[in-house]
């Protein structure tokens, strides 16, 4: 069974911590973040920008991506700026 290499990267305000692990083939999103030692503690994943399951299997090569919550709703705050600039 050949090894493949994915990165781990999860990003906060002031830093980023990735982290290159060497899993068996057909190890899945889950499988990535144990080995990096990172948790999912119920954050969305992503494969390159594409929100994915925990089961998802990976390819050799992929960016599993840990997405931190949003602290303020984009939408939510054009609305407000859009509504301060009618008054």
């Amino acid at each position: 069974m050949a090894a493949m290499r994915v990165e781990v990267v999860y990003a906060t305000r002031g830093s980023l911590d990735a982290v290159a692990v060497e899993l068996p083939a057909g190890a899945t999103v889950r499988d990535a973040l144990v080995a990096a030692r990172m948790k999912e503690q119920g954050a969305a994943l992503g494969i390159f920008g594409r929100r994915v399951a925990p089961e998802t299997p990976l390819a050799d090569g992929d960016r599993v991506e840990i997405y931190r919550p949003l602290l303020a709703d984009a939408k939510e705050q054009r609305r407000r700026r859009a509504k301060a600039r009618r008054r």
